[in-house]
Formats: structure tokens, C-alpha cells, sequence
């Protein structure tokens, strides 16, 4: 009885294996961050920190720079219409007016100073990084991102743009990659972000994440992921001619996910002698 068990915890090991190499960790995972086409205003939220930054896009900005836009407006529909040459033929010489100049100039100051109020703490949180349960850090190359999981065996791999003649159904051309970053949901996660060449900016707006990757500079950045799903960003500094052809892929998967995943990554990317194997053709060259 004994070894029926074990061969059938065997066999389900190694379907298992299967599992999370031709399907992803054998989730349906959807979709939940991803520009779509005609979409107007910012990707649902997928962490606390996004969500901050809706409530001050959305529930605090867009109030205020609405009627400042409509006022401003009006304004100069007044004054092309009040003061054009046919309706003043003699042009007013007034070139200044104490009580219009102050509230010009505090109004506005008072209009900041109350934005600061909620944008602050804002990008406070964002820098105040929690406890980690975990730590990844990203490369940026010309022109890809490459990944190392120093909490899980120090394995590292590169995530390179799939190209449109490889691109599978379910795929989205410019946006996944040959190599997708895997990471648990309900886990405070940071990320160290840095770059070998020049200047790179690690993106994904669900994340509410946005930071520079400076070569010789390590940034950091957190983030705790609500929902499994797909989500995805692309480098937002202009580095060079293939600027727009090193996307982010990243599947939130559960926390049991993650760990079989890492099981396999291990070995898959794990490094030899210092040196990480060839995931990707341009890691191969």
C-alpha cells in the first residue's frame, strides 16, 4: 500500500510538473490589467496604492481642474468677445490691479496647498516601503527586462517581447513576454529596480508603480496584489530605438501557485557557476 502511494504521489508529481509548464501553474488566470481599445481613464485597481491614486485622480483632481478649465475658458471667450477691436475701438491702458493680481496669486497657492494635503501622503506610502514577504528585482536592458528572485534561491531569468509571428492565441503582441513574472497575491512585495545600460522606467499602472531604472542606482518600490490575474506594463523612458518593444508581464497567481512555480524555477533558471543559463535569445548572444 505503501508504495502505491508513492508511486501515485510520484505520478501526480510529474503530471504536476507538466501542469505548470504548459499551462500556466494550471490557472485559467484573466486578464486584469491591460490597456483595451477605446479605454478612457486609468486601469482598475489592483493594489491599495493604485487606489489612492484613482481616489486622487478621479475623486479629488478632476473636480478641481474641471471648473479651473471651464472658468478659464469662459474667461477668454469674455475677453475676445468683451474686448475686441470693433467693441473698443480706444483700448483701455489699466496695466495693473492690486486686488485682481493678489487673488490671482493666492487662490492658485491655496488651490496647491490643498492638493498637497492628500497627494503627500500619497507618495509617502508609495516610498514607505512595509515588511517584505518578498523580494524581486528588475533589470532593464536594451531591450528587455531580466529578473532575479533573491528570496527564492537567487534564480534569474530575462523577459524578452514575443514576437508577432510567435504570438499564440490569448497572447497580446507588445505586451507578453517569452518569460512572465510570477508573484503571489496578499503578499507585500518589493522590488529593487535598477538598470546595465541606460535609463529605464519600470511600469505597470495597475500597480500604481512607476520608477526609474538608473544604472550604478538601485530604486525600490512595493506593492500587494489583490486579485490573481494578468497584468501588464511596458518601460516608460524613452531608451532608445526599442523603446517600445520591452513590455512587462506579470501573473498573480496564489500563494500555493507561487510556490510550485518557484519549485520549478529553481531549477529552470537556476545559475551555474554565477552565471544564469540562456532563457532568451538575447541572453543567449
Amino acid at each position: 500500500m505503501k508504495l502505491k502511494h508513492g508511486l501515485g504521489a510520484a505520478l501526480a508529481t510529474a503530471i504536476g510538473g507538466v501542469l505548470l509548464s504548459s499551462s500556466t501553474f494550471a490557472q485559467d488566470l484573466k486578464i486584469e490589467g491591460a490597456p483595451v481599445p477605446g479605454g478612457i481613464g486609468l486601469q482598475p485597481a489592483a493594489t491599495e496604492l493604485a487606489e489612492d491614486i484613482h481616489f486622487l485622480h478621479n475623486d479629488l483632481l478632476m473636480w478641481i481642474i474641471t471648473p479651473i478649465t471651464i472658468f478659464v475658458m469662459g474667461l477668454l471667450l469674455y475677453c475676445i468677445i468683451r474686448f475686441r477691436e470693433k467693441a473698443n475701438p480706444v483700448p483701455s491702458k489699466n496695466t495693473h490691479n492690486t486686488l485682481l493680481e493678489v487673488l490671482w496669486t493666492v487662490i492658485p497657492a491655496l488651490i496647491l496647498v490643498g492638493i498637497a494635503v492628500f497627494s503627500f501622503p500619497i507618495l509617502y506610502r508609495q516610498l514607505e516601503i512595509p515588511t517584505p514577504e518578498l523580494t524581486i528585482r528588475a533589470i532593464g536592458h536594451q531591450w528587455y527586462w531580466s529578473y532575479e528572485y533573491p528570496d527564492n534561491g537567487n534564480f534569474t531569468f530575462d523577459a524578452n517581447l514575443i514576437e508577432k509571428a510567435d504570438i499564440k492565441p490569448g497572447q497580446n503582441y507588445l505586451l507578453d513576454t517569452d518569460n512572465p513574472v510570477v508573484l503571489p497575491v496578499d503578499t507585500n512585495i518589493r522590488i529593487q529596480i535598477t538598470a546595465s545600460d541606460v535609463i529605464h522606467s519600470w511600469t505597470v499602472p495597475a500597480f500604481g508603480v512607476k520608477h526609474d531604472a538608473v544604472p550604478g542606482k538601485v530604486n525600490e518600490s512595493w506593492f500587494n496584489i489583490k486579485k490573481p490575474g494578468i497584468y501588464y506594463g511596458q518601460c516608460s523612458e524613452l531608451c532608445g530605438v526599442k523603446h517600445a518593444y520591452m513590455p512587462i508581464a506579470i501573473h498573480a497567481v496564489s500563494k500555493d501557485a507561487f510556490q510550485a512555480w518557484v519549485s520549478e524555477a529553481q531549477t529552470k533558471f537556476a545559475k551555474v557557476d554565477g552565471t544564469p543559463p540562456a532563457t532568451s535569445v538575447a541572453a543567449a548572444q
